[in-house]
């Protein structure tokens, strides 16, 4: 595997670009077809399994490229999420849209994964569901409003049976745009990161806080797939690299809330569509569903096929 190199730490005015931004997958395209596993027959379950886990006529319809549109349309509404682990909304809607796996996405200058850099999938005390604070030898906690992340793993080789027993490991910037491990000041942080094994129903659950925005991108959270909690430390085992984008409509609530000033100048530089990842599409396959408040906090859930 090539690592990349590492990037220039960011300016420490806010309305400055962050250095390096997520610039799309040919930034490390290369990373991601040398780690990249085809997925092969880890369940027998198949079709009969997803369907018992799936509670009929409550998903939407099959989302098709087509409906980029009304995809970005909902990115201007704060939607309603039922987010809890036995969410069976979530996998109802994730059983109607299986069929078109989640879009390969660069994992950024800032993954933390060993490909560049520093590898916190090799600390003791990753395997977490509160990412919020730092772990090990420090134990400092990012600051902002609460968001509960619910992801729903489903395997499409498998009639989209739900992909139990998958790991996935998460991480996004603070509330300023910076990321730990790598801006300077939060190298020897590492909040905001975690990893997490689905359960039965292919769902794992992250606590955290809503991440800011910086130049040059729309808000969003990165995140791996991984065949198993053994194998995140292991190259070769990742099954799909993508992204998580935040709702329009969530995004402006929070921005105006107090810590968040950098990122209210940020955000309206950058549109879902003008955005160099989500842009291509509209982030029709991962733009998260969400609903919440500043003061109680925001739920975002996505499905994620692969």
């Amino acid at each position: 595997m090539t690592s990349l190199q590492r990037p220039t730490q960011a300016s420490t005015e806010a309305e400055q670009p962050h250095p390096d931004h997520d610039r799309g997958l040919e930034f490390d395209l290369s990373t991601i077809l040398n780690r990249r596993r085809t997925l092969g027959v880890l369940f027998g379950a198949g079709t009969a399994a997803a369907l018992a886990a799936c509670t009929p006529g409550t998903g939407g319809s099959s989302a098709t490229p087509s409906s980029s549109a009304s995809a970005v349309s909902t990115a201007t509404s704060t939607e309603t999420a039922t987010a809890s682990p036995s969410a069976t909304s979530t996998v109802t809607r994730a059983f109607a849209e299986c069929g078109v796996e989640i879009p390969q996405e660069t994992v950024g200058p800032y993954p933390g994964d060993g490909s560049n850099g520093p590898n916190v999938l090799e600390a003791s005390g990753v395997v977490r569901k509160d990412i919020t604070s730092s772990f090990g030898a420090s134990t400092t906690k990012a600051e902002g409003v609460p968001l509960t992340v619910t992801l729903t793993l489903l395997d499409n080789a498998n009639g989209c049976s739900p992909l139990a027993g998958a790991a996935v490991y998460a991480w996004h910037c603070d509330r300023n745009g910076k990321y730990s491990l790598y801006d300077s000041g939060l190298e020897n942080e590492n909040y905001l990161r975690g990893v997490q094994e689905t359960d039965a129903n292919g769902q794992l659950t992250f606590t955290t806080i809503y991440p800011g925005a910086y130049n040059g991108r729309w808000p969003h959270i990165h995140f791996e797939v991984f065949e198993s909690l053994s194998n995140t430390s292991s190259a070769g085992q990742v099954l799909a690299v993508s992204q998580i984008a935040l709702t329009e409509a969530a995004c402006k609530e929070v921005y105006a809330s107090s810590g968040y000033e950098s990122s209210a100048k940020n955000f309206p530089n950058t549109t879902l569509t003008s955005d160099n990842v989500f842009g291509d599409d509209g982030g029709i396959y991962q733009l998260a569903t969400m609903s919440g408040s500043v003061a109680g906090g925001y739920t975002a859930a996505l499905n994620v096929t692969v």
